[in-house]
């Protein structure tokens, strides 16, 4: 099959939305499939590299989001591309202006078009003029509006496809959980995190991995470090990414005095997370605004036990309390974290984690995409209005 992805964020920018594609597209070739990217220009990109089927389109930074890109231009030369590579199918991953242009080529080459909902919009709106200029009302006409003439519609989650339905959207809703590449989790390529970061080996380790912004709520995590500190004097609280709010969370840890025990990594590469997850004692995650959970998916994959924000979704991930524990408030979280540090450093065990992985493995998300993408073509109606 020939499946084209359309996406405004794409690597190699960091963000979950950026991971997903990835693993996907990996996961699709690697059973047999030609997947081809759609995507902005990027200025980490030098003009006139090679990226074998990853198409570039003029753009500039996101209004809110200088961080995140937007296309200005392609509609024309994407068709072309599209018409060239022969898509099956149109798989857009963004409802501003690649996911446009996927709808438009899917409309131009009369083949079906399906969408990936990954962001719960109502939980960004304060980037926008500080949450004075839209409202959740605008964001439901905005993404009814987008689905309508879609063939269907992937949610990564439950509470994702009850949004959707919340909202009036009719297409077909398939609930696929984001894949994890589980070897790249756990690849050869190891290196001694904890040294570089100058971390002792006996000292316990808190990690949070994420894009440094307001809604993961990080700042939760650093109010309760000195109550951790009391504890475990030896304590190394590790922020690794990069975002909007870095600063704000170094202001806060100067406030707190914490200077000694919270150390900001910066951006991971990709190919280095694992090494990253490996090094923790627990994963953190205070955010309450996750779809996918898949920084969770990811700690677990390799091998160490999170503490994280309470939702839908953790109650399939988190059914072993050797997995981790989850929590609502913040004194919640503080005792949690408490409680598995005094355990001491565990691994989970990898025959207890084969059944669980093998769920949410990157291999069983690319099959169940493609299943969808199969079911969208079999249905497939001709569409006459304009999109």
């Amino acid at each position: 099959m020939n499946i084209g992805l359309y996406t405004d964020t794409y690597f190699p920018q960091i963000s979950g939305v950026a991971t997903s594609i990835k693993t996907l597209k990996d996961a699709l070739e690697k059973q047999g499939h030609n997947v081809f990217i759609f995507t902005t220009t990027d200025p980490n990109v030098k003009k006139g590299t090679v990226e074998p089927n990853v198409f570039r389109f003029s753009s500039i930074p996101f209004v809110s989001f200088t961080d995140r890109r937007i296309a200005f231009r392609g509609l024309f030369e994407a068709t072309k591309v599209a018409k060239e590579v022969n898509l099956d199918i149109v798989h857009t991953q963004t409802e501003f202006a690649l996911g446009t242009i996927g709808k438009y080529v899917a409309h131009q080459l009369d083949i079906p078009a399906i969408h990936t909902y990954h962001t719960m919009y109502e939980d960004y709106l304060h980037y926008i003029l500080n949450g004075h200029l839209l409202r959740p009302y605008h964001v439901k006409q905005f993404v009814k509006s987008y689905l309508k003439n879609m063939d269907g519609c992937i949610a990564p989650s439950g509470r994702v496809e009850e949004l959707l339905r919340r909202y009036g959207v009719q297409i077909p809703i398939r609930v696929i959980p984001t894949g994890v590449d589980i070897q790249s989790m756990n690849s050869d390529s190891k290196r001694d995190v904890r040294k570089d970061l100058g971390i002792a080996q006996d000292a316990p380790v808190i990690l949070t991995l994420s894009r440094i912004a307001a809604e993961k709520k990080i700042g939760h995590i650093l109010n309760v470090m000195p109550d951790i500190v009391e504890q475990f004097p030896n304590i190394k609280f590790v922020i690794a990414g990069d975002g909007p709010d870095v600063d704000i969370l170094k202001e806060q840890v100067e406030r707190l005095t914490l200077e000694d025990y919270v150390i900001f990594a910066g951006n991971v590469d990709h190919g280095d997370v694992g090494n990253y997850y490996r090094m923790a004692d627990l994963f953190v995650s205070a955010s309450d605004t996750e779809t996918q959970g898949l920084t969770y998916i990811e700690a677990l994959a390799a091998g160490t036990p999170c503490v994280v924000y309470d939702t839908d979704y953790t109650e399939n991930i988190f059914d072993q309390e050797i997995f981790g524990r989850t929590f609502t408030t913040q004194k919640e979280m503080l005792t949690e974290i408490i409680e598995l540090l005094k355990q001491g450093r565990r691994k989970i065990p990898q025959e207890i984690l084969q059944n669980k992985l093998q769920s949410i493995s990157s291999d069983q998300f690319a099959t169940n995409v493609h299943d969808f993408y199969q079911y969208a073509i079999d249905h497939y109606q001709p569409k006459h209005e304009e999109i």
